[in-house]
C-alpha cells in the first residue's frame, strides 16, 4: 500500500537517497529542500522515474523558524494524514554559525526545528504513522544555555554533537509522553562518516556508502522490525537497537531541555 512520507533535507546525501527509493516502491513522496532550483531539478527527476506516484516539494530554510511554520501549514493544507516524517535535515560546517534567532544553527536546524515540525504535524500522524529522526555516533552533553543562544560555541563540531544529543532526547521525552496515542518516534544514528556533503566538507574525506545511511532510514520507514520501536534508539555502526547517551534516558535532563526549548520557541516565534 502507497503510503505518504514527508523528508526533510531531501535534495541530496541520505535524503536524495532514500527519496528516490521511495519514489520507485511507488509511494506519495514529499521532499523538502532549501534551495528552490535545486527543489525543483530533484521533483523532476524523482517524477522521471519508473513506478513514481506522487511527488511535492516544500521550499523552506530550516534556520528560520518561521518557515519552519510555513512548511507544516503547507502540507497541512494539501494532507490530512502523514504515515511517516523522516526529520532527515542537518548541518555541520558553516560560515555563519549563529542564526537570524541569535542561536548556533546546529541547534536550530538539527534540533528545534525537527521538534517544531513534528509538534505542527502531530494532527496528520496516526498511532500507527512513524516519526524517524536523524541522530548520529556524535553526542555530547547539551548546554541549555547554549542552545538558548546565551552563550555562543568556539567548537563547531561540539556544536553539533550536542545537537544530536538533544534530538534524541526529545526524541525519547516526545515518544514517552505520547505513548499510544502519538506515533512511533525512533532516533537513529544512520552511520559514521557517510559519504554525505556534510562529511566531504566538515571533514574533507569522501565517506563511506551512503545506502548504508538510505537503507535504514528505509527499514526505519517501511518494515515491521520498527513498527513498535517508539522512545527507541538505533546504532547503525552496531547495526541494532541500542542504550543512547545516557543523558536521553535521564528524565530530568529530558525534562529541562524540553523546558528549554518551548522557551526558545515561545520567544522567538
Amino acid at each position: 500500500m502507497s503510503q505518504t512520507i514527508l523528508i526533510t533535507g531531501a535534495t541530496d546525501g541520505i535524503g536524495l537517497e532514500t527519496a528516490k527509493v521511495l519514489v520507485s516502491l511507488g509511494h506519495n513522496v514529499l521532499i523538502h529542500g532549501r534551495n528552490a532550483i535545486k527543489l525543483a531539478d530533484v521533483e523532476k527527476k524523482l517524477n522521471a522515474l519508473a513506478n513514481a506516484n506522487q511527488v511535492e516539494s516544500y521550499l523552506a530554510d530550516l534556520s528560520k523558524l518561521s518557515e519552519v511554520i510555513g512548511l507544516a501549514s503547507a502540507i497541512k493544507n494539501k494532507h490530512n494524514k502523514l504515515d511517516v516524517l523522516i526529520n532527515n535535515a542537518g548541518i555541520y560546517k558553516t560560515n555563519q554559525p549563529i542564526s537570524d534567532s541569535g542561536i548556533d544553527i546546529r541547534f536550530v536546524v538539527n534540533t528545534l526545528a525537527p521538534y517544531l515540525l513534528t509538534q505542527e504535524l502531530l494532527p496528520l500522524l496516526a498511532n500507527t504513522s512513524r516519526v524517524v529522526n536523524l541522530s548520529s555516533a556524535a553526542q555530547a552533553t547539551v548546554d541549555l544555555d547554549a542552545l538558548m543562544g546565551k552563550k555562543q560555541f568556539n567548537d563547531e563540531f561540539n556544536a553539533y554533537a550536542q545537537s544530536k544529543l538533544a534530538i534524541t532526547m526529545w526524541s525519547f521525552f516526545m515518544a514517552q509522553q505520547l505513548g499510544d496515542k502519538g506515533p512511533n518516534i525512533i532516533a537513529i544514528n544512520p552511520g559514521s562518516l557517510l559519504a554525505t556533503k556534510m562529511v566531504k566538507e566538515g571533514f574533507g574525506m569522501p565517506g563511506k556508502d551512503i545506502n548504508i545511511g538510505s537503507n535504514i532510514l528505509l527499514r526505519a520507514s517501511l518494515s515491521d522490525e520498527f513498527a513498535k520501536a517508539s522512545g527507541q534508539y538505533f546504532d547503525n555502526d552496531l547495526g541494532q537497537f541500542a542504550e543512547p547517551h545516557k543523558d536521553a534516558v535521564d528524565q530530568q535532563k529530558n525534562q529541562a531541555l524540553i523546558n528549554a526549548i518551548n522557551n526558545v520557541l515561545t520567544q522567538k516565534l
